[in-house]
């Protein structure tokens, strides 16, 4: 059931959202020039890895003007929806970190990849990247074992609200080193 509702909620954000995403590609090619479209290995479900998609946000290593605004916004998040129609992703669950991270995980840190990573996820209605990575897995583990459709429509409803409040969205994402 949750594969259904990931398609038709993304064919739907697709259709609604698409005058969006040309006019952000638009702006990200004639501010930035070529490739507008960011590609990153991330791990997903069970550690697969698979490339995902965004809205280039920078440039020559600095976030640009734009890019803070795509980034604050969340419409350099827009093209994961194609994550989704892949399978790659899912519309909630854990947010797909960098594929290098998997052998810094422990135990249960690890249990995060038993779910599609989202595009919106637990810890990011709880603080987003201003939350330390002890707290981030802690949520992302918490999503694994109570997840169910309310939680995700609970989810994207203060996703929406964290998007209309602009919080929890610093730039600075800190490299998750692992434990000592």
């Amino acid at each position: 059931m949750k594969r259904t509702f990931d398609v038709i909620l993304s064919i739907m954000l697709l259709l609604l959202t698409l005058p969006l995403i040309a006019a952000a590609v638009l702006l990200t090619w004639a501010t930035s020039g070529s490739p507008v479209i960011f590609r990153q290995q991330r791990a997903g479900l069970h550690g697969r890895i698979f490339t995902i998609l965004k809205l280039r946000t920078m440039q020559d290593g600095k976030v640009t003007a734009l890019g803070r605004w795509l980034r604050r916004t969340a419409i350099d998040e827009l093209p994961q929806l194609w994550n989704v129609l892949r399978g790659d992703m899912s519309i909630v669950g854990p947010r797909p970190l960098l594929a290098e991270y998997l052998p810094r995980y422990n135990a249960t840190e690890v249990r995060r990849h038993e779910v599609r990573p989202g595009v919106t996820g637990w810890a990011q209605v709880h603080g987003r990247n201003d939350l330390p990575w002890s707290d981030r897995f802690a949520l992302d583990v918490w999503y694994v074992d109570h997840q169910s459709l309310w939680l995700d429509l609970k989810i994207l409803l203060l996703t929406t609200v964290r998007l209309l409040q602009r919080s929890g969205s610093s730039d600075v994402i800190p490299e998750f080193r692992g434990h000592a």
